[in-house]
């Protein structure tokens, strides 16, 4: 027989816990970047065992999936660290002007499709780990059409909600996929 638990006890075991392990005191640029590692970490984690069914759609007509919301990171990734921090010429891989839902609505189950992805999200992960280290402080201004003039802190704390939220419905989407929680 098994005995009901409640979702907050199926977590993994700290002692084997790969994430949620920053530091808790101490510099304000290692906390937040030991917070967007545990967010990123929590992404991976998520979409690990799965990877034949990254593409699931959520219910219908939501065109939420895993693989979509590694498209979607990547391209935010890409958008706050590489065009609004680094002032560089990058336009999102998976979405654009005519198609603005193209990293939901294009995340197909193919292989290459699914590696691309993964390629794409760790390369922008990259890019945003090397500009934040190399950069002096936090006080780093970009400069977004939407938000105005914002600092690199302001981004950090923005990726760790931006994954936070979708960590959240990559849990829902887990559970629909082999009804696994606490991952």
């Amino acid at each position: 027989m098994t005995v009901p638990r409640s979702r907050a006890e199926i977590f993994v075991v700290p002692d084997q816990e790969s994430r949620f392990c920053g530091p808790t005191t101490g510099d304000e640029r290692r906390v937040l970047t030991a917070f967007l590692d545990d967010q990123r970490t929590t992404l991976r984690m998520k979409c690990t065992g799965v990877e034949t069914e990254l593409a699931q759609r959520a219910v219908e007509p939501s065109t939420l999936s895993l693989l979509g919301l590694v498209r979607h990171l990547a391209d935010v990734e890409r958008r706050w660290f590489r065009k609004v921090l680094a002032g560089q010429d990058a336009a999102p891989r998976f979405s654009s002007a005519a198609d603005p839902d193209g990293d939901f609505d294009g995340a197909d189950a193919d292989a290459a499709a699914v590696a691309e992805a993964w390629a794409a999200w760790r390369d922008e992960v990259a890019f945003a780990d090397r500009f934040v280290a190399e950069s002096p402080d936090l006080d780093v201004m970009g400069h977004d059409a939407w938000r105005g003039t914002v600092s690199l802190r302001w981004v950090l704390i923005h990726m760790v909600e931006e994954y936070a939220r979708h960590n959240g419905h990559a849990d829902l989407l887990r559970e629909r996929i082999d009804r696994a929680i606490g991952i």
